[in-house]
């Protein structure tokens, strides 16, 4: 094992310290958040940090990046207060990272990254044709983060599309059927192989293996 040092940190070059920096939290969800402004203006940016915030009400929540530099999204979600978060599949993830590239404003990142904009009838923000899953969102707060002048974006849930044969009795939607992938640091793609679903624990209680339908295999 190798320790790194706040020190050694500070001392990396920008880039090489922001990659590094990226991977230590592991693997992360990668979705594309869909907004519009109010001259009917698209836009699509890859996001890597979307998290689970409560589930009643349900709640969604990302980071934004310092407002230093022209953030078209989060202006977006403060000025129309929807957006759509959409699970990026194997299908479209090299476009879906491409959407990260800082286009001008008047520039559509579905257009120029090749994917298609969907609306739900009286939702002004698109969601993406090609995802598997995708999410309706209302803003409820932006929550600075004075230590580094980001943000926490907390929306909730006003809408679900999501492929009916991933979504099991009990609730549990099986993402991995929908070839969802995950990210590592800024650009590290990966597709997923689920190890096991486990029952609930508990202090009292043995785990038990359950199967994809939420059934215990023991059983």
């Amino acid at each position: 094992m190798k320790t790194y040092k706040q020190q050694d940190l500070a001392n990396m070059d920008d880039t090489e310290r922001a990659r590094f920096v990226n991977c230590l939290s592991g693997f992360k969800s990668a979705n594309v958040v869909g907004t519009r402004d109010r001259h009917q203006q698209n836009n699509l940016a890859m996001i890597s940090s979307v998290v689970h915030l409560g589930s009643n009400p349900p709640l969604l929540g990302f980071v934004m990046r310092p407002k230093s530099a022209t953030r078209h999204t989060w202006e977006n979600i403060e000025e129309s207060g929807v957006y759509t978060i959409n699970q990026v599949s194997e299908e479209f993830f090299r476009k879906a990272h491409q959407t990260s590239a800082r286009y001008d404003r008047e520039v559509s990142e579905f257009e120029a990254c090749g994917l298609t904009p969907e609306f739900e009838d009286g939702f002004h923000a698109p969601h993406v044709a090609e995802s598997a899953l995708r999410i309706g969102m209302q803003l409820v707060e932006v929550i600075p983060i004075q230590h580094n002048d980001t943000a926490l974006i907390v929306g909730e849930i006003r809408w679900v599309e999501v492929k009916e044969k991933a979504v099991k009795s009990d609730g549990y939607i099986d993402i991995e059927s929908l070839g969802t992938m995950a990210i590592s640091g800024l650009d590290g793609y990966h597709s997923t192989q689920r190890a096991a679903r486990l029952s609930y624990a508990k202090p009292d209680k043995k785990l038990e293996e359950l199967d994809i339908e939420g059934r215990s295999k023991d059983s």
